[in-house]
């Protein structure tokens, strides 16, 4: 709506170059008033007849020629804060578009450790069942039994948490797209762990500071403020216009004598306004412009500041989550392994509950890591290409 009403306002202003076309009507009874009487030698008659019924139409046509800029600078101040308004709205697109993709990858990230947690749950039955029969064979006590069952339960707990978080994420998700939150959407796409390649950090920033819509509009709102000050300094130079206008009354006035009938008569000419003294209102307001102008300046300087630093963070962040992946990765194999062969000696009575446990908490927890660190990933990768304008 904010892009309309700009394209709106820019087509308004425009409109003031064209001639405008004015028509006007009215009627006016007079009161009765003595008739003007002329008396000579030969008698006496009226000048005008007494007319008190009175109609007048007036067709006015009216062409500015030169106004100071003042039109110019309307149309340039409005075309660039349109230019602004549509910048803005990519922005909004851009962030609305980020938002999707973070939704998205959180809804990956709770059921990515759903996932974990149902596997976790069967390999706990597994181990529970192990115990039992190693506790019927003399092999374990009660208390380990327990353990593992409180383990169990607890895992279990955690399963339950896991599969209100993947409806919470789903519920979000479909919030930032604008549907129905009881809408079942799947996502379909997972992470791409290829090599990713970037430019260099001093190109990325070039790029951004030539393609970010915050940029775009700041520029714009200077070429705004620019034309702001040419419209205060239009005041400073002569308005110059054409009229001409077009009269059909009854009586005319310019018909004497007065007679009761309608006749037309028109007039047309040139016309020049100038202020020759207002206690420097125009001074002031140019004043005004040119603060803003320079605030517009500053504003943009600091975008661009902000931009620097917002792509650079972003770079740094994409190489660190690449690496924690890797490491994220080598620890998921590590506990595989430390959980497997826990299970081993558990099974022959070698291990204890408790190493077990620890071995099941640990693999979960490196399981979570590399999750956790996919979707950095993911979502630094989109944070980056946000921001540089992509």
């Amino acid at each position: 709506m904010k892009v309309k009403s700009a394209e709106s306002k820019v087509k308004e202003v425009s409109a003031l170059r064209l001639p405008s076309l004015k028509l006007s009507a009215r009627y006016t009874r007079l009161s009765k008033v003595d008739p003007f009487i002329i008396t000579t030698p030969f008698g006496s008659f009226p000048i005008a007849p007494g007319i008190y019924d009175n109609y007048a139409t007036q067709l006015s046509l009216t062409q500015p020629l030169f106004t100071g800029f003042r039109i110019l600078g309307n149309i340039n101040l409005n075309e660039e804060l349109s230019n602004a308004t549509n910048e803005e709205y990519n922005k909004d697109k851009s962030d609305l578009l980020f938002n999707i993709r973070n939704s998205y990858w959180n809804v990956f990230k709770t059921q990515q450790s759903k996932k974990v947690m149902d596997e976790t749950v069967e390999q706990m039955k597994a181990h529970l069942k192990d115990a039992k029969n190693l506790e019927k064979a003399g092999m374990l006590t009660k208390n380990d039994v327990l353990k593992i069952e409180v383990q169990y339960s607890n895992i279990l707990y955690q399963q339950i948490d896991a599969e209100n978080a993947v409806k919470l994420s789903i519920v979000a998700l479909n919030n930032t797209l604008g549907i129905p939150l009881e809408t079942q959407t799947e996502i379909t796409s997972t992470a791409n762990l290829s090599e990713y390649q970037t430019d260099e950090l001093s190109k990325l920033i070039s790029a951004a500071i030539e393609k970010r819509p915050e940029v775009k509009a700041a520029d714009s709102r200077i070429k705004a403020s620019e034309a702001g000050v040419t419209l205060a300094q239009s005041s400073w130079y002569p308005q110059v216009s054409l009229y001409g206008n077009y009269y059909y009354s009854k009586p005319n006035q310019r018909i004497l004598p007065s007679r009761n009938q309608f006749d037309a008569t028109w007039d047309a000419g040139v016309m020049l306004n100038m202020n020759i003294w207002d206690w420097l209102t125009t001074k002031h307001q140019t004043d005004q412009a040119e603060a803003q102008l320079e605030q517009a300046k500053d504003g943009f300087g600091m975008i661009k500041d902000g931009i620097t630093l917002e792509v650079t963070q972003n770079y740094l962040s994409v190489n660190q989550a690449k690496r924690k992946i890797d490491i994220a990765k080598l620890n998921v194999e590590q506990a595989e392994e430390n959980l497997r062969v826990t299970s081993e000696k558990f099974k022959n009575g070698y291990s204890t509950s408790s190493e077990l446990i620890d071995a099941e908490t640990a693999l979960i927890s490196a399981k979570t890591n590399y999750i956790t660190s996919v979707v950095d990933f993911e979502l630094a990768k989109a944070k980056l290409e946000k921001s540089i304008g992509k």
